[in-house]
């Protein structure tokens, strides 16, 4: 009897973690989707070479790490403006995000379809974003680029 009653409680208790578990991290607060849509807006302007509301997102101290340099929020915001790299678009894969007190750090894994300096590059990168919380509003801090090994993901239809 002792035997059938810790089997019972074992297995409710298997079941109510399984469940805590699952409930844990599937769920999406509100944060972190307000950074994943912020994300979402930042590609959506870079593919629009939308400069101004770029600029307004970057923090003045913004840096951006790319496969060719590293560079502030000024030159990233030309370098938009003037055609030099065109994020025509980002495909978005899965992203994932992490709170620090009042710094949100995004990873997305994506294919990215760009024109940089007049041609055509397709690459698999592993995204790097951290916003800054500054008065209530969110600020980019850094974009990191870092290529990935995998192949494609983007199917060639789709660029």
């Amino acid at each position: 009897m002792k035997t059938k009653f810790l089997g019972l409680l074992l297995f409710a208790m298997t079941v109510q973690f399984s469940y805590a578990q699952e409930t844990k991290t599937t769920a999406t607060s509100k944060a972190e989707q307000e950074i994943k849509d912020l994300s979402a807006k930042k590609w959506q302007w870079m593919s629009e070479k939308n400069a101004d509301s770029l600029s307004a997102l970057f923090d003045a101290k913004c840096e951006f790490v790319h496969m060719g340099g590293t560079w502030g929020k000024d030159r990233e915001v030309d370098i938009i403006k003037g055609g030099f790299i065109w994020y025509k678009k980002a495909e978005v894969y899965s992203t994932a995000v992490k709170f620090y007190g009042t710094t949100a750090i995004l990873l997305s894994d994506i294919d990215l379809v760009a024109v940089v300096g007049g041609n055509d590059a397709i690459n698999p990168f592993m995204v790097t974003e951290v916003y800054i919380k500054d008065n209530g509003k969110w600020k980019l801090g850094q974009l990191t680029f870092s290529h990935l090994a995998r192949p494609l993901k983007l199917n060639a239809n789709n660029k």
